[in-house]
């Protein structure tokens, strides 16, 4: 409204100054019919540059287009101009209507550059040229919420939509995408901003692989529902997400499967505030369960995922019952009461010790962790009759090489003798890889060695890892649990296994900056290889034997391995209790080794209480 008050202003003023200059008098307020024209010329005039959008646009982008619809409009009036002169026989020549249209012309679009010049005054020099990469629907909507950024100044667009290129978008061009080289050289750029947030992952991971080279930071804008919205915000824009480097996209949950265990029932988490446990806390909310027990030692883990879920429940105006209850998985009688007293019908026990080395470490808290913590909530479960366990398992279990990987084969050794022993409970175990985001996951890691200068520490220069992310491994738990008949081994389908070298240069570069090595000493940040640690393998399995078959879900399969009768586990598990007791590391190594686990140290006992 106030850039139509003003242009109403100087429509007016250009009219009556082209007259005065000419004829030396005010006579045309005395003549009826110079005011009922000017009247018309205005509306008309008003409603031409409403029609061409330039109320619309967004002062610091006009440039050439608004300069070009100012002409339009401009001689619009003239020729209306002429015509009302004849129509209402007023004295208005053809040399003032000239002026008219002139001075229109000036004050409409000049007023407007005038403004967009004192904008970029008050910017700060030290803002970031961008490229924006897309010009469909959410490069447009990026281009508005950037208006009013000090940070960010868009300077071209590049689209692989031929159609597109050479078109202008708020003034702002759009180009082939080949040109980047030329374009970020030629328009001193120091950013690429990626709006393609509808693409698939694999799509993304191209042009991310494309984009590398550049050595420029690549920044992307959430999700297009937020965009729409007007929900982004410039703080939004974030570095490029590693999963999108995967280049695979996550298959949508079935949902007979993601439900089948959850809705409308009791269900229970262990290990709740960890990275997989709150996870599987939310993709379980959203199942409307009757009532989420969220089961966590950790006092501050479960006061987060708490607030968090009660937070969301509100918003979604969902009626589930949120539990948090603090306790140890391996309290027996505290699981019993926590299960019998709300009837639980659904555990998934994620509670663990998984990171490597601290297990190594601390050998018999993960043995009683993860073994006898694993084998007291399944008594619990038993005893409760609770009708599907679920336990969280991992790749390190597989052929384990350290203390964590064979604790977590023997967890699942334990389930499979209690599902053989008894009926009333379901028994099944999901293993994965490595989790993007999860704690102690190498991208935070290396996001914080990038962002504090490097270097980035690796043990190893050609170790790989399985990576998935935390909600599409958390649905495929889920999923998993519903197809379990009794103590099946459930494998998730996790891609091709990452490089952790390759992995790094790509967070390096996608930062703006240069991996420093021999060929490169000028480089910006080194990658130093400081040699595997305890119990660490170069390469992670997740499967024992080749006895695989496919599963209702394509991104789950089912394997069919060695397991023990229960006398046999229970034998095992008395055993070790006792070399716990007593603190003899050297026997809990021996009946590691001599379990059905296919444990191979690479390493001594490495218990800092030894």
């Amino acid at each position: 409204m106030i850039s139509l008050w003003i242009d109403g202003l100087v429509i007016f003023g250009s009219w009556v100054f082209a007259y005065v200059i000419r004829y030396e008098n005010w006579d045309l307020f005395q003549h009826t019919g110079f005011v009922v024209s000017f009247a018309v010329i205005l509306f008309a005039t008003l409603t031409v540059l409403m029609a061409l959008g330039l109320y619309r646009a967004v002062v610091r982008f006009i440039g050439f287009k608004t300069t070009l619809y100012a002409g339009i409009a401009s001689l619009f009036a003239f020729v209306l101009l002429r015509i009302s002169a004849n129509y209402f026989e007023v004295t208005y020549s053809i040399s003032v209507s000239l002026n008219f249209a002139f001075f229109s012309f000036c004050c409409i679009a000049g007023w407007r550059l005038v403004l967009r010049q004192l904008f970029n005054l008050g910017v700060n020099r030290s803002n970031h040229r961008v490229i924006v990469y897309g010009a469909g629907a959410s490069g447009r909507q990026l281009l508005l919420a950037l208006a009013n950024s000090r940070e960010f100044e868009p300077v071209a667009f590049v689209d692989d939509d031929r159609s597109l290129h050479g078109a202008m978008v708020n003034d702002v061009k759009v180009y082939n995408p080949a040109r980047l080289p030329q374009l970020i050289e030629k328009l001193d750029v120091s950013r690429i901003l990626l709006a393609v947030p509808s693409t698939s992952r694999s799509v993304r991971a191209r042009l991310i692989e494309e984009l590398e080279p550049l050595g420029l930071p690549v920044l992307t804008i959430p999700g297009m529902a937020d965009l729409v919205d007007g929900k982004m915000q410039i703080d939004d824009l974030q570095d490029v997400k590693i999963e999108d480097l995967l280049g695979r996209d996550p298959v949508e949950p079935i949902p007979a499967l993601i439900s089948a265990n959850v809705y409308n029932k009791v269900v229970m988490v262990t290990g709740a505030g960890g990275s997989i446990g709150s996870e599987l806390c939310r993709q379980i909310l959203q199942q409307h369960p009757k009532t989420l027990i969220m089961f966590d030692a950790s006092e501050f883990s479960l006061y987060e995922i708490d607030k968090e879920l009660t937070q969301l429940c509100g918003q979604q105006h969902c009626d589930v019952q949120l539990l948090p209850i603090i306790g140890s998985v391996q309290d027996r009688e505290r699981l019993l009461r926590v299960m019998q007293t709300h009837q639980v019908q659904t555990v998934y026990h994620a509670a663990a010790y998984k990171h490597v080395p601290l297990v190594e470490f601390n050998v018999i808290e993960g043995v009683k962790n993860n073994i006898f913590g694993t084998w007291q909530t399944a008594e619990a479960a038993i005893q409760s009759k609770v009708e599907t366990f679920v336990l969280v398992s991992t790749d390190k279990a597989v052929r384990p090489t350290n203390v964590m990987g064979t604790t977590k084969r023997l967890a699942e050794l334990v389930l499979q003798a209690l599902a053989q022993r008894q009926s009333g409970t379901r028994f099944c175990m999901v293993r994965f890889g490595n989790v993007l985001g999860s704690s102690g996951s190498v991208v935070p890691l290396f996001r914080r060695q990038i962002k504090n200068g490097g270097p980035i520490t690796l043990t190893h220069q050609d170790i790989t890892r399985y990576f998935m992310t935390i909600p599409e491994a958390s649905q495929l738990v889920i999923q998993a649990g519903a197809m379990g008949r009794g103590g099946d081994v459930f494998v998730l389908d996790m891609g091709q296994p990452v490089r952790i070298y390759d992995l790094a240069v790509k967070m390096v570069r996608l930062s703006g900056l240069e991996v420093k090595s021999k060929s490169n000493p000028d480089g910006d940040i080194e990658i130093r290889i400081t040699g595997l640690r305890p119990g660490e393998k170069l390469y992670e399995e997740l499967l024992i034997g080749d006895d695989e078959k496919p599963t209702r879900h394509p991104r789950i399969r089912t394997a069919t391995e060695v397991s023990l009768t229960w006398p046999q586990m229970q034998q095992l598990l008395e055993t070790l209790r006792q070399a716990c007791d007593s603190y003899d590391l050297l026997r809990i190594r021996q009946l590691m080794l001599e379990a059905p686990t296919g444990f191979s140290p690479t390493d001594g006992i490495c218990d800092l209480l030894q």
